[in-house]
């Protein structure tokens, strides 16, 4: 692991004149005049939206485009009458919101760029189609899911060994708001598919994640991107050396660059936990020249097992089984909740994943950010972030709709 240090500047001039007391009073006076004034205008704005302001907002931010009069009309009313929540409904039966902002959405999630700007795939479409038809979101992770264009709709189907099908959705302009356009299917069920039922881990094992996250490397980045998009936190947030390193594969050197203290105070932490979890994707590969991911059951994966002799001592993993030892010491606050803190496979690490209040309240994070242009920045958002994970959770239910209304509602003034 790299040991990355961030230097700060030391706040140095170069070739500049100094300024004297009253010339730097002078510039705070009228820095805080200026600001002052942008806050009064801002208020000022606020104070003059009416139903119909507000109405538009919402719809532009959730959709991504203009309503229409009887659209807007209908919206502004209901947020006269108090029901904001009906006003975002009726914003998210524009196609535009799954054609345009859920695409815009998803996208990043599926590569290590972290871009908006990829093509259409089975990892956003499958996302797409379970907020549309309200698939409870806690089974992003461990479902046999995933969302296809209908048969026949395009040239080629569903492919294992390439992502022509959702290119050819996308240039022909497909609407993913279409039910019988963007279709639910099993991954167990897709020609060439080398998973069951008991194996598919939704977004997990579409082929846009493996490509993305199986190839190469040690498997380790599935979790770390797991980790980012759906607990909202990377490997440097999770950190904690307090946790026992029993599984810390032997890939990792224990003193890099000849000092163990690095190991101990740094990669120790992350590895610790990860590697623990990782070894949940140890049967699985991604195929550069066939294009395509493979599943071997019960065969741990070569790249599982490479650089053994850098720490002969360190664990071998010999099956697809995890252990989460991040239930216990800083990270036990992300809530884990599920059935067991120990499993095989991918599909029970996502429901572990998934189980924790983390997830719900990343789940609101992320849509804060996208509908809302900005991160939370007071104790107000805070608190309405912790009560839009609750309605999330309400019942089981894991609606994501109901979060993009919650967060709607919370910032249409601004």
């Amino acid at each position: 692991m790299t040991n990355t240090m961030m230097r700060r500047r030391d706040g140095s001039c170069e070739g500049g004149r100094s300024m004297d007391r009253r010339g730097m009073a002078r510039v705070a006076a009228l820095g805080t005049l200026a600001v002052g004034l942008v806050l009064l205008c801002a208020a000022g704005a606020s104070a003059q939206m009416d139903d119909v302001d507000r109405a538009r907002r919402m719809h532009d931010r959730i959709a991504g485009v203009p309503p229409d009069d009887a659209t807007l009309q209908t919206m502004a009313t209901h947020i006269g009458n108090g029901r904001a929540d009906l006003a975002a409904e009726l914003a998210m039966q524009n196609p535009a919101f799954y054609n345009v902002s859920l695409k815009n959405f998803v996208t990043p999630w599926t590569n290590e760029e972290i871009t908006v700007f990829a093509p259409l795939n089975d990892y956003t479409a499958t996302v797409i189609g379970m907020i549309r038809d309200d698939v409870p979101f806690n089974l992003v992770l461990s479902e046999d899911i995933i969302y296809t264009g209908a048969n026949g709709l395009v040239n080629p189907n569903y492919q294992q060994t390439s992502n022509d099908h959702y290119l050819a959705m996308e240039a022909s302009g497909v609407d993913l708001s279409d039910p019988a356009q963007l279709v639910r299917r099993t991954q167990s069920g897709l020609p060439g598919s080398q998973v069951s039922t008991s194996e598919a881990a939704g977004v997990t094992t579409t082929r846009a994640a493996a490509q993305a996250f199986f190839s190469g490397g040690t498997n380790r980045a599935m979790w770390r991107f797991t980790s980012m998009n759906f607990l909202c936190r990377d490997l440097e947030d999770m950190n904690d050396i307090t946790r026992t390193g029993d599984r810390i594969r032997q890939d990792v050197t224990r003193s890099p660059g000849g000092d163990s203290e690095i190991f101990l105070n740094t990669c120790y932490g992350c590895h610790a936990g990860m590697d623990g979890l990782a070894g949940a994707y140890a049967y699985f590969e991604w195929d550069e020249n066939a294009g395509r991911m493979v599943h071997t059951p019960g065969v741990v994966q070569a790249k599982n097992l490479i650089n053994g002799n850098v720490f002969p001592q360190g664990y071998i993993t010999t099956d697809n089984s995890w252990i989460n030892y991040w239930r216990e010491g800083q990270n036990s606050t992300l809530d884990w909740r599920g059935a067991s803190d120990r499993g095989f496979g991918a599909k029970s690490l996502g429901a572990e994943v998934a189980s924790t209040r983390a997830f719900s309240v990343c789940q609101v994070e992320k849509v804060f950010q996208h509908v809302c242009f900005r991160p939370p920045k007071s104790q107000g958002d805070r608190d309405a972030i912790e009560a839009i994970a609750d309605v999330f959770e309400q019942n089981g239910t894991y609606r994501m709709k109901d979060v993009f209304a919650g967060v709607a509602e919370h910032c249409m003034n601004d």
